[in-house]
């Protein structure tokens, strides 16, 4: 882990040295403002392979305190070798999506499991499909271990109580200097966990954590209409792998361009 952590950092101020800018300001302000953004992905996966829930473990503590001292110090003598400025911020946390999927069946940043399974709407040929997924990251923690699906926890199975994703970005922001990028979810407006009377209660809980969280996005089942993903049963994603459905009409958003026909 501290040689991980020691080769990326020198890698990103390396970046610093070299990265094209598109104007001379940009490349001023960067030799006084250094920063680099040294993150984190797969910390669910980690969690899930040593059977822990999503919260941040005593192990987690450890690996986590060396990754803020080990790149901090690894920063500043790599930099003082080179005769540039110390970077201001060293760590970041970005959603890492792509990234996530380039590097194989695993979770993104400090996301959790989605779901187990969902159903995933993309366009094809102007027309909306849709196939049933089973999460890889989770299929691959289910035939390790043989655990039940419906076990693990998503992000969907901890909307209803959402201070664990909120404490759990609180906890691994004592150790990153930039912001993390998350988003927790929210059960649907009107639901019996997100309503009108829980909204005192809800304030409550994020200003318990604000003062040591440097941002974090909420979004609530179905804000958006004709949102990409929504779970489904793990037994009826694994029976339908492999096939594609079109959308029918009356699942698909009317106002997907902005106008709503009135």
């Amino acid at each position: 882990m501290r040689e991980i952590v020691e080769l990326a950092t020198k890698f990103l101020i390396c970046g610093t040295l070299e990265a094209d800018v598109p104007y001379e300001r940009v490349a001023h302000i960067r030799q006084k403002n250094r920063r680099l953004g040294l993150g984190i992905m797969a910390m669910h996966e980690w969690l899930l392979q040593r059977g822990s829930g999503y919260e941040v473990t005593d192990d987690l503590h450890d690996w986590l305190g060396i990754y803020k001292t080990v790149s901090r110090k690894t920063a500043d003598e790599f930099a003082d070798s080179l005769s540039i400025s110390r970077p201001v911020k060293v760590r970041a946390i970005a959603p890492t999506g792509t990234i996530g999927i380039l590097a194989g069946p695993t979770t993104t940043g400090i996301e959790p499991i989605y779901a187990t399974a969902f159903k995933r709407r993309y366009l094809k040929n102007k027309r909306w499909h849709y196939q049933y997924v089973v999460d890889a990251a989770a299929d691959s923690i289910i035939e390790q271990t043989g655990c039940d699906p419906e076990s693990i926890d998503t992000a969907l199975s901890m909307s209803h109580d959402p201070e664990r994703r909120i404490k759990f970005q609180a906890d691994v922001q004592d150790y990153v200097d930039h912001s993390i990028s998350s988003t927790c979810n929210l059960p649907a407006w009107g639901s019996e966990t997100n309503n009108e009377d829980r909204v005192e209660e809800f304030s409550g809980i994020v200003a318990k954590y604000a003062p040591r969280l440097r941002g974090m996005t909420f979004y609530a089942d179905g804000s958006r209409g004709g949102q990409p993903l929504t779970a489904v049963p793990y037994g009826m994603a694994v029976s339908e792998l492999g096939n594609e459905y079109e959308e029918s009409l009356e699942n698909i958003d009317p106002c997907r361009d902005g106008v709503c026909g009135i």
